[in-house]
């Protein structure tokens, strides 16, 4: 193989590897053509790509890729399965294929930075994929809200019922207040000024009314000067 097309096989490898989240790598001895290609069949299923490799070309793009712990899995005819969606369902897909094809054999897995060896990468075929995980995180919480949200009803009816018996109470304590706040509060009344006498107007009239003697004096001439006649 030239040189060229083993940089290019080497890149798409790389490619694959960078953009999938896990890698299944499996020996396919004695499988027939026929096989792997329904095996790629069932695997896209799962959202992984599932491809024979040349070990040589794979240990260069995994040390490329950063993640030459793989190398150790590449001994022998090999497979690989880049896991571009949830590597648990790929497995499960990939162990169940094993079953179908008994010369197919699960020899490891590289999953979130850690290498797992054969016996690990077939007890990650047993766990529960990642939707089912979810959908039993998702009832957990729901059973949490629906345990919170019954626990403030019942607050909620307690202190409504606090509110009740204080609310029957405030009348009386009410009432009891009112009668000193209105006598209280309302100003004094003025006195009523006694109705004046007959004695009391008369003399009212007398003295408000001048007399004819003062009329007569207040109009008399001027006295002249003495020594003038």
């Amino acid at each position: 193989m030239a040189s060229t097309d083993k940089v290019e096989k080497v890149a798409r490898l790389k490619e694959r590897i960078d953009g999938s989240a896990a890698l299944l790598v499996a020996d396919y001895r004695g499988l027939t053509t026929a096989d792997v290609m329904e095996l790629r069949r069932s695997l896209v299923q799962a959202g992984t790509r599932f491809a024979v490799v040349k070990n040589t070309l794979m240990k260069r793009a995994v040390e490329e890729s950063g993640i030459s712990e793989v190398s150790s899995l590449l001994e022998g005819p090999t497979a690989v399965g880049f896991v571009e969606g949830d590597a648990v369902a790929a497995a499960k897909q990939l162990v169940d294929a094993a079953r179908r094809y008994p010369a197919l054999e699960l020899k490891g897995a590289w999953v979130e930075g850690r290498l797992l060896g054969q016996e690990e990468a077939q007890t990650l075929a047993t766990l529960e994929s990642r939707e089912a995980m979810l959908s039993k995180v998702a009832g957990l919480a729901k059973a949490e809200m629906s345990k919170a949200a019954a626990m403030f009803q019942t607050l909620q009816g307690r202190f409504l019922g606090l509110l009740d018996a204080y609310r029957d109470k405030l009348p009386a304590a009410e009432a009891a207040q009112e009668a000193p706040a209105e006598s209280t509060d309302a100003p004094p009344e003025a006195p009523a000024e006694p109705p004046a006498t007959p004695a009391a107007e008369a003399s009212a009239e007398t003295t408000d009314t001048p007399t004819d003697t003062e009329t007569e004096t207040t109009v008399q001439e001027p006295a002249q000067p003495e020594g003038e006649e």
